[in-house]
């Protein structure tokens, strides 16, 4: 979530859209969050996403082969285990053109539907994926939601400027800094 907010601040334009959908979705809802409500902040998904797909938490899984596998001319023998990388695989400029480029409409239904389904696996994929990924994602987005429809987001630290520590998840191997300033009532035109 760190990750989406940093790349919220930097990204004025779209952090300005977020708030626009957040504000509509809003004021058609009688300005209560429901469940309803979020699932209806599709372009809040998006940035999500994509801030997923450029920062995955899970950088790496690795499964171990049950059966030999051939692979062209390779043979990998059962009990191999094999390592993915899931940070490489989301900036692969075969899947992603432009792949260092934060934009969200690679999201749009029309962008992924002719997709490889396993170019994009944040919560793994398979008969292994993770249960709890639609929580998740409501989750995010119910925070998200509150953090951006209060306050205005600037950033202190830039992501191009942060290291990464690659432990058992990914995260800034040091603070990233985001500087909140609390929108008025009066002054809540963007």
């Amino acid at each position: 979530m760190c990750f989406t907010l940093a790349l919220l601040a930097e990204h004025r334009d779209i952090q300005i859209r977020v708030r626009n959908e957040i504000r509509t979705a809003l004021q058609n809802n009688g300005n209560k969050f429901t469940v309803e409500l979020l699932q209806d902040l599709t372009y809040l998904e998006r940035c999500i996403k994509e801030s997923l797909r450029l920062y995955p938490t899970n950088f790496m899984i690795s499964r171990i082969i049950e059966k030999d596998l051939k692979l062209n001319l390779f043979l990998i023998p059962a009990g191999t285990n094999v390592c993915f990388n899931i940070y490489a695989t989301h900036r692969n400029c075969y899947f992603w053109p432009n792949p260092e480029v934060f934009d969200p409409d690679r999201f749009l239904p029309e962008m992924i539907q002719n997709r490889h389904p396993y170019s994009y696996l944040p919560f793994c994929a398979g008969p292994r994926n993770c249960i709890g990924q639609e929580f998740a994602m409501l989750k995010m987005k119910a925070i998200i939601a509150l953090v951006i429809q209060h306050f205005y987001l600037e950033p202190i630290d830039y992501l191009k400027d942060v290291r990464l520590n690659v432990n058992f998840i990914l995260r800034p191997s040091s603070s990233l800094r985001v500087k909140f300033t609390p929108i008025c009532k009066t002054n809540a035109s963007s």
